[in-house]
């Protein structure tokens, strides 16, 4: 590559981390200002009076927000493990060319990543057939099978040799054995970026909560931050007719909702590097075809 292509290159690359950093670094400094600099002099890069005003607000129910942190752990661990175990299986599967329903269930999985039955019926079912609503299943089956996530493994899978499975049955492993002893450690890459993107759709999630949850003991941090959120616009919107009946300045304000922002999302940006080396091999891997 001549240079000039290179630095034109690598220029590209360091506006794009810019445009995605600053958002980002504006939310964190968002959270430690004042509420006064931001409305006179709007979001900085650095903040002008140091605050933790915001946090101090978040932090006034810190049983609920523990509650709600615990939900979202147990939620996104469990939903992990059984979904990449589950997304594995069914990828494995359709992956195996001496499986004779292959292209049968290539189609199904397909199918339903183009077409599915409605808000409507998907509530039905999860209400007065499976009676999920108010648990913490509610939360964790809808989203255990992603078709997408199901095809990445599979093109994983394509690269496995056939021969690998063949002589451990020689060798007397049975299909389970086979699949988990030599097929998943061979897997890593794949497994790893997949339960990623499983474990940040668990974390991320609200809409669940806000359908089936009325429970407050079982609020996730998310949900929780969407009704904390919905709480600080109503009030706003709405100053004006409460005067004399509730002080409006003890409710959360620019600064409680960054904080929260951040609260929400620190965890998982934190979890994000430690899986960054798996990604290019993990999504790459399966796309070229020899």
């Amino acid at each position: 590559m001549r240079p000039s292509l290179r630095i034109v290159t690598h220029l590209i690359f360091v506006l794009v981390t810019v445009a995605m950093v600053l958002p980002l670094l504006l939310v964190v400094m968002a959270s430690f200002s004042s509420e006064d600099s931001i409305i006179r002099k709007g979001y900085r890069l650095w903040p002008e009076i140091f605050s933790l005003e915001g946090y101090k607000i978040v932090f006034q129910y810190p049983g609920m927000l523990l509650n709600a942190y615990s939900i979202t752990v147990m939620v996104t661990v469990m939903g992990t493990i059984i979904s990449l175990l589950l997304t594995a299986m069914i990828a494995y599967v359709m992956a195996r060319r001496d499986y004779a329903y292959r292209k049968a269930t290539s189609f199904f999985v397909i199918f339903t990543m183009l077409f599915n039955g409605g808000l409507v019926p998907f509530y039905i079912l999860v209400v007065k057939y499976l009676h999920l609503k108010d648990t913490l299943w509610v939360l964790i089956l809808p989203y255990l099978v992603n078709p997408f996530y199901v095809l990445i493994m599979k093109g994983f899978f394509d690269r496995v040799p056939i021969e690998v499975v063949e002589s451990a049955k020689i060798d007397g492993a049975s299909e389970y054995r086979s699949f988990f002893t030599i097929v998943l450690p061979l897997a890593t890459p794949a497994l790893a970026t997949v339960g990623l993107f499983i474990s940040f759709v668990y974390w991320n999630d609200w809409w669940l909560g806000l359908l089936f949850i009325d429970n407050n003991k079982l609020v996730s941090i998310q949900l929780m931050l969407y009704r904390t959120m919905n709480s600080i616009e109503f009030f706003a919107a709405n100053a004006r007719y409460m005067s004399g009946q509730i002080d409006v300045t003890k409710f959360p304000s620019l600064t409680a909702r960054m904080a929260l922002a951040v609260l929400g999302a620190g965890p998982m940006m934190f979890i994000f590097p430690f899986f960054q080396r798996y990604f290019v091999k993990g999504l790459t891997v399966g796309s070229i075809k020899e």
